[in-house]
């Protein structure tokens, strides 16, 4: 028979204020806060940094409005503990502009068109970014046919750029959802920074 049963008293369990220091580089400054264990990456750049562009849509690293870059890759920052990033580049939508220049990726979102409401904007601009990076990287994708990638070695890593056509984009960015259909437009504006 167990303790509850018994009546016996049970001591409620201690509540613990986990709190770290962390030094997160956001956007080119570094920046030294102390943050909540449980605190995800895109709370503490809403909350912490004011940087509003990364959107929490479904809080399961499903939509992809919350992408962000960090180190380089793209990430859902919901899914990111903020303590586990102690040291790291982030660079969000708001970062990419050099001053008042767009990043290119930016400047062909406008010129196409690429939106409608713009709550996934900002991610998908951030994940274009990063998986133009990863193709120019050698990654293949799903889709990528096996005989198009160079062969990773030991030395040069994953291998030769991939090339990007409409059915690469559109495989590579799926993990970002556009509720408004802008799918067409975000293909055509990465193929415009493509060429």
């Amino acid at each position: 028979m167990d303790s509850l049963a018994l009546g016996a008293d049970l001591e409620p369990e201690p509540v613990v204020d986990e709190h770290s220091t962390v030094t997160l580089n956001v956007n080119g400054d570094p920046t030294t806060l102390t943050v909540d264990h449980r605190t995800t990456v895109l709370e503490t750049l809403r909350e912490s940094f004011g940087l509003t562009g990364a959107k929490k849509g479904c809080d399961h690293g499903q939509c992809g409005a919350c992408t962000v870059l960090v180190d380089g890759r793209r990430v859902n920052s919901c899914l990111l503990l903020a303590v586990a990033q102690d040291g790291a580049t982030i660079t969000t939508v708001e970062g990419l502009a050099d001053g008042e220049d767009l990043h290119p990726v930016q400047r062909a979102f406008v010129e196409r068109d690429a939106l409608q409401c713009g709550f996934c904007t900002p991610g998908q601009i951030c994940s274009a970014v990063g998986m133009l990076r990863e193709a120019a990287d050698g990654h293949p994708s799903h889709v990528t046919e096996p005989d198009t990638a160079a062969e990773p070695d030991a030395v040069t890593g994953p291998g030769g750029p991939v090339a990007l056509d409409a059915d690469e984009i559109r495989e590579r960015m799926s993990g970002n959802i556009c509720r408004c259909g802008a799918y067409p437009r975000i293909v055509e504006a990465i193929e415009d920074v493509i060429e």
